[in-house]
């Protein structure tokens, strides 16, 4: 992309909150589930998204907003979808509890599976794209290599469901976050593993009696992000013993039931997240307080998430199958 280009060699810029649409994306059928800015800096023109429509859709979210290619190799709802580190493979999981590996440009699935239980969250290894760990309707969370086509180690949790994924900065330990509704819940809403043992490192980081749909890591500092259905964003430390910071909340969107995203600015000095009313929340990272909120969409706004090269530049998507791009 051209706009692009003068952004590649120069540091990433203050982000500022957008103010204006660029993009009014329409082309799924069904809620979008999330969204993902291609990782390849030269190449983040493009934006994955995954519906409940059963497909996948790559876009020119920049210099076009249009659709480039569709992809339908599910045949019931997509619930994750990731793009490699290389940018030219997307894995995806979904309700057909089927994996798959598609290459971008062919369309062609370069490794499929079936799984045991219906996907909700996969993400690859940081430093590894032939690997990846994939959560969902299970007590377990299971790691894959693509080589094989073999699950390479289980964690096991006594949960009904496993809601998201996060890796720790390096990928020796990850973060699950999980549908505990028991009595003693709180104990296991966020569990902390190692990724080499598999044991458990912690069940004992969130005491309150929420689940959590979503988890972020700040892209600076030592400390990770939980959305909470407590209509809050809750802030821990990324190191052990992992504990939560009691006075930063950041506080005034709604999540009700639905799985909306939060993350942190490219810079870390914003946090944003959607909310179950259809707007946008922009916070101030270090005070907690909210800068500005975007009426975005009519319907629940379950993702925002800022461009990795374009200062400012920000793409949100909703539960009725729309996508806007912001600046």
């Amino acid at each position: 992309s051209e706009l692009i280009k003068p952004y590649l060699g120069s540091k990433y810029r203050l982000t500022e909150v957008p103010q204006n649409l660029v993009f009014h994306i329409s082309k799924h059928s069904g809620p979008v589930n999330e969204i993902q800015w291609c990782p390849v800096r030269e190449q983040s023109h493009m934006l994955l998204s995954a519906s409940m429509d059963k497909t996948i859709k790559v876009w020119d979210a920049v210099d076009a907003g249009c659709c480039l290619k569709t992809y339908s190799c599910h045949y019931c709802a997509v619930r994750a979808a990731q793009w490699s580190s290389c940018g030219r493979r997307i894995l995806s999981g979904g309700f057909d509890s089927m994996l798959h590996l598609t290459d971008v440009e062919t369309g062609k699935q370069i490794f499929s599976s079936q799984n045991e239980f219906r996907i909700s969250t996969l993400k690859f290894y940081p430093t590894d794209s032939n690997i990846f760990i994939c959560g969902g309707f299970s007590p377990e969370v299971k790691a894959w290599d693509i080589r094989n086509c073999k699950v390479i180690r289980v964690y096991k949790a006594a949960v009904q469901q496993t809601l998201d994924i996060l890796f720790l900065p390096e990928g020796k330990e990850f973060l699950t976050s999980t549908d505990a509704v028991s009595r003693d819940s709180a104990d296991r809403t966020i569990i902390a593993w190692d990724f080499q043992s598999a044991a458990k490192i912690s069940n004992q980081i969130f005491h309150e009696r929420y689940t959590c749909p979503s988890l972020t890591v700040h892209p600076r500092e030592s400390v990770f992000a939980a959305q909470t259905n407590g209509n809050y964003v809750a802030l821990f430390s990324s190191q052990r013993p992992y504990r939560i910071n009691k006075k930063k909340r950041y506080e005034g969107h709604k999540v009700e039931g639905f799985a909306v995203g939060c993350e942190f600015s490219p810079d870390g000095t914003l946090v944003v997240t959607g909310s179950s009313d259809g707007k946008v929340f922009f916070y101030n990272y270090h005070t907690a307080r909210v800068i500005r909120t975007l009426s975005a969409h009519r319907e629940a706004c379950v993702s925002a998430t800022f461009h990795p090269v374009l200062p400012s530049l920000l793409a949100t998507c909703d539960w009725a199958g729309e996508i806007k791009i912001w600046q």
